[in-house]
């Protein structure tokens, strides 16, 4: 049965300067199944040529190389991948087997190229390693093998995959005389078996055992000679005629990882410290976004403690002259205007008690001014930046000292009782203020001292609040009308309070200034957090390069072994993928390392601020190891992009030869 036929095929080679070398000239042979042919020569006759053509790998060259009838040189290179893994197996004069692999797993990858399951590869190889005689040492690695054992994994690896032919380079080159008896034995069992093997050789004792000789010289055939008459065995199932349609899957992901894998532990030391220092730019911009979040729920926290979340603060827009600084009079963002703020009308009151949820509306007034309202006590005088009233947005924790005012009573806070006096609790006092223009002077008892907590922007501020009802009646005595300036929304339950803000938004009302200037604030945080997490990110490019040099090191030192997967059938996208696994792994490896050095960190700092200010100041968000090990992933995977394209660019014939 013909299996393979070359006619008038010829290569030639491009030198430099333009300069030609015709390598072979007009070859016409065909071989059959069952055959053990040596091709003997000189060197550089052409027969290592005319091997990597009939191998696959090289498809530059005139006239037709046939193999099942179809012309290999006008293959794609997907075809020629598939041609290489089904219908070739290639035996080495040096091995070339894969160090850091087993034996088994030396044998078997051919198959997991074919995304052949792990059960079925296993079972195939053992059944071979046995025929060979290695089924005792299936899990050695290849420096723990004789020469004729290593040569009997390359055969077992060649045989994996049932193909037609059998190429064998000089396959008894680095064996004793002993060993290349046995080895010879066991190439000439295959052929009778009903395999295609060819053979360059220079060994005569080759030669002997052959079924046909060709001796080729300057590219040509010289001489072809029939040989030793081989022994008919029951033959092997062939691989059909259109085999190189037939099997067409190829390495999946999760082989490439658990390949990639295997080839990082060879150099783990190495891999391992990449992975060290690849996440120390991962874990500074977790830690630090870590910090941020615990920053901004510490001071949301305080907030909440000294705020009724059940009260909801809502004021009037300000007019459109009101929003604008004059040239002269520059105001920060943010702060409210100077004097009087527009008051509701009972059609604006009506339109937020009719909000859903909303169970009471409490009327509020606020005044803020400089110089015009003050507490007088004793020769004690202190100028009020703001006079407002109670509301049940007020909490216990806000009363430092004393209790809330009752009927005819206010409550001052720390800033007002350090000017005024220490023991002015129950002590009566005059409030001086100013309203739509009338001034008027009251005396009320100071009930207790309000604090504002952490809120350092209000505690250094002159405050004073009493009863909306206590300022209602003193604006009828003194014969004008009075109107609420603030309005507070009461509902039954927190989950209400986000919606409720929402319609009042909607509706063209304001929140509160204390919720603007934590809104700022909180926005001020989160943009440092991110700028110096963007700065800690530079670190990043680092990583990268780091990355990139330490995988083209790995594509320099493995060139032999890219070209041995090419020799198998590996297609260039598989070698890619074999190599951007590993740039995933080492991402993988970074990030979670980036995250147990973020957890530690994150520990050791909420010790002590535990310990000083009895809370946690770094407080990690699920999201941000998500994000951590994510963009560790992604920088690598990049990184590792230029390298594995490299590789899978790699001449496999060029590969093969490097030392």
């Amino acid at each position: 049965m013909r299996v393979l036929e070359l006619r008038n095929v010829e290569k030639t080679y491009r030198l430099s300067d333009n300069q030609k070398f015709q390598a072979l000239k007009g070859i016409n042979v065909s071989f059959g199944s069952g055959e053990l042919v040596s091709i003997i020569g000189e060197s550089g006759s052409g027969k290592s040529t005319l091997m990597n053509l009939i191998g696959g790998l090289d498809s530059d060259f005139s006239g037709e190389l046939l193999v099942a009838g179809r012309n290999i040189g006008n293959f794609t290179e997907r075809e020629l991948d598939i041609y290489r893994k089904n219908k070739i197996g290639f035996v080495f004069q040096s091995f070339n087997l894969i160090s850091h692999l087993s034996v088994l797993d030396n044998v078997t990858i051919a198959m997991t190229l074919a995304n052949v399951s792990k059960e079925e590869r296993i079972k195939r190889a053992k059944e071979i390693l046995n025929d060979v005689g290695l089924e005792k040492h299936i899990y050695k690695k290849p420096n723990q093998l004789s020469g004729g054992q290593k040569q009997r994994v390359a055969i077992a690896r060649a045989l994996i995959n049932n193909p037609e032919i059998i190429l064998a380079d000089e396959p008894t080159g680095a064996l004793d005389s002993e060993t290349t008896v046995q080895v010879l034995d066991i190439i000439r069992d295959i052929a009778e078996k009903g395999k295609l093997v060819i053979m360059v050789t220079h060994s005569e004792r080759v030669a002997a055992i052959s079924s046909r000789v060709i001796e080729i010289s300057d590219g040509q055939i010289i001489d072809d000679k029939p040989g030793v008459i081989l022994e008919e065995n029951t033959k092997l199932n062939y691989i059909s005629n259109d085999g190189i349609k037939k099997n067409k899957q190829n390495l999946s992901f999760i082989s490439a990882i658990k390949l990639a894998f295997l080839n990082m532990k060879e150099k783990k030391i190495r891999n391992i410290l990449v992975s060290l220092g690849a996440s120390i730019g991962i874990m500074s911009v977790i830690f630090l976004l870590a910090l941020g979040n615990g920053v901004k729920q510490y001071f949301n926290d305080t907030m909440s403690r000294h705020v009724n979340q059940l009260v909801i603060e809502v004021n009037m827009p300000k007019n459109a002259e009101n929003n604008q600084a004059s040239e002269n009079n520059f105001r920060p963002p943010m702060m409210p205007m100077v004097g009087e703020k527009r008051p509701f009308q009972q059609s604006d009151i009506d339109k937020l008690s009719a909000i859903n949820h909303v169970t009471a509306v409490e009327k509020g007034f606020n005044i803020i001014s400089i110089g015009s309202n003050s507490l007088t006590y004793g020769k004690s005088n202190c100028h009020l930046l703001l006079v407002g009233s109670i509301s049940s947005n007020i909490t216990n924790s806000n009363i430092k000292e004393g209790r809330l005012p009752k009927n005819n009573e206010i409550i001052i806070n720390e800033m007002v009782a350090r000017k005024l006096d220490k023991d002015v609790v129950g002590k009566k006092v005059t409030l001086n203020i100013l309203i739509n223009q009338h001034y008027m002077h009251e005396d009320f008892v100071v009930s207790g001292i309000y604090t504002s907590g952490n809120n350092d922007s209000m505690s250094n501020m002159e405050i004073v609040m009493l009863n909306y009802a206590d300022l209602e009646s003193l604006c009828k005595r003194n014969n004008f009308d009075f109107k609420p300036t603030t309005v507070y929304l009461l509902t039954n339950s927190d989950k209400y309070t986000k919606g409720i803000k929402s319609k009042i938004e909607e509706l063209g009302y304001m929140g509160s200034t204390q919720e603007m200037m934590a809104s700022m604030f909180t926005e001020m945080i989160d943009i440092i957090t991110y700028v110096l997490a963007g700065i800690s990110g530079i670190s990043l490019v680092v990583s990268a390069i780091m990355i990139l040099v330490v995988l083209y090191i790995s594509v320099v030192e493995r060139t032999k072994e890219i070209g041995v997967l090419k020799a198998i059938g590996a297609r260039r996208k598989d070698v890619r993928r074999i190599f951007v696994s590993e740039a995933f792994l080492i991402g993988l490896f970074s990030g979670v390392i980036a995250l147990g050095l973020s957890l530690l960190l994150m520990f050791a700092t909420n010790l002590v601020s535990n310990r000083k200010f009895n809370i946690d100041i770094v407080i990690m968000n699920s999201w941000y190891a998500v994000f951590g090990i994510v963009v560790s992933i992604v920088i690598s995977m990049i990184s590792g992009m230029m390298p594995a394209s490299k590789a899978a660019k790699l001449d496999p014939v060029e590969s093969l030869r490097r030392e």
